[in-house]
């Protein structure tokens, strides 16, 4: 007592401001970090929103209401039974993301906007899922999620929030429907490999035709080829046998005309008459023989003339062919 009795009452009364006001400003400093958002009541009345940064409050008058994150947040919507058009329960459970847009909104439109988002998500979900088949529901996911999206976005506008998306996690039948669903898929695939299979074997079957087709095709143009071929070594051969035959001919007339060709050619037409008339006495028993037979001589000469009117470039009208030697059977 002694002690401060002897501080003047001045420095006491300093030192009790000074305390006040370092309780002030440690009670009215606030920090803000990046992304966040706080509301400042004055009085118990909204005042101001706090962004990111340093910030001083009136202390005693105004303090925090509430603190909410900028971020895009996630909330897990809890999985719950909702029926189908064709009265099928299943059970469904999503994923919904969201974001504060008006911190103020979001603190005096709704008491709890985390429990107000999900419930709201639940039922428009069932709401969806009540329009459409079960097998709709497998196959239009997106068109679910962005119907649900789209009404949660207009709900939840006066609360300050922004759905940025809904996401399907889980859809599940029950039982009964499941194997029902497992026998539909079973037959499909059973279908779909039938259809494969007999696909596959008219493929092939028309592969084969259009190979023998290909096939008849081919060999066709090879015999057309073939006979032309042919025709055209006919054709060759006719006139290589025709050039030589004519060759030939006018080689042994230029025999003829030289000197001693009528005598050789006489003898060789006598050689080649005793020689096939021999030949007819050896294959048959009965043949026709001219009566002067023995006259060789005479039968050289009536071919000798014959071949002299041929070489004549224009024969005489006069000339009287000779009659030829009666015949005579002989057996």
């Amino acid at each position: 007592m002694s002690l401060l009795a002897e501080i003047p009452f001045g420095t006491v009364a300093g030192l009790g401001v000074f305390a006040i006001v370092i309780v002030a400003i440690v009670k009215g400093a606030r920090v803000v970090p990046q992304k966040n958002a706080y509301v400042v009541e004055r009085l118990g009345k909204y005042s101001r929103t706090l962004d990111a940064g340093f910030h001083i409050l009136t202390p005693f008058i105004e303090n925090i209401t509430a603190k909410h994150s900028l971020k895009e947040q996630v909330l897990d919507v809890p999985s719950q039974m909702c029926i189908t058009r064709d009265n099928i329960a299943i059970e469904i459970d999503g994923v919904l993301f969201l974001q504060v847009l008006d911190p103020m909104k979001a603190t005096y439109g709704v008491t709890n906007y985390f429990a107000a988002a999900t419930q709201l998500a639940q039922t428009t979900l069932r709401s969806e899922i009540g329009k459409m088949d079960l097998d709709r529901t497998f196959e239009e996911r997106d068109s679910i999620n962005a119907n649900i999206v789209d009404a949660l976005d207009k709900a939840t506008e006066p609360w300050g929030l922004k759905i940025m998306r809904y996401e399907i996690s889980n859809i599940n039948p029950p039982q009964s429907v499941k194997d029902a669903l497992e026998k539909q898929m079973r037959a499909e695939r059973e279908r779909r490999a039938q259809v494969a299979m007999s696909e596959g074997d008219r493929e092939s079957r028309i592969n084969v035709a259009e190979g023998q087709k290909q096939e008849v095709i081919k060999q066709s143009e090879a015999l057309k080829q073939k006979q032309i071929n042919e025709a055209e070594g006919k054709a060759r051969e006719i006139e290589l046998i025709a050039t030589a035959t004519a060759e030939g001919l006018r080689k042994i007339a230029e025999s003829i005309k030289a000197e001693g060709g009528r005598d050789a050619v006489n003898l060789r037409i006598a050689e080649q008459y005793v020689n096939e008339f021999g030949k007819l006495a050896q294959k048959t028993n009965t043949m026709i023989i001219p009566s002067n037979m023995a006259d060789v001589g005479g039968m050289v000469a009536a071919l000798g003339q014959v071949l002299d009117r041929s070489r004549s470039p224009v024969s005489s009208a006069t000339d009287i062919t000779p009659a030829p030697p009666p015949l005579h059977s002989r057996h």
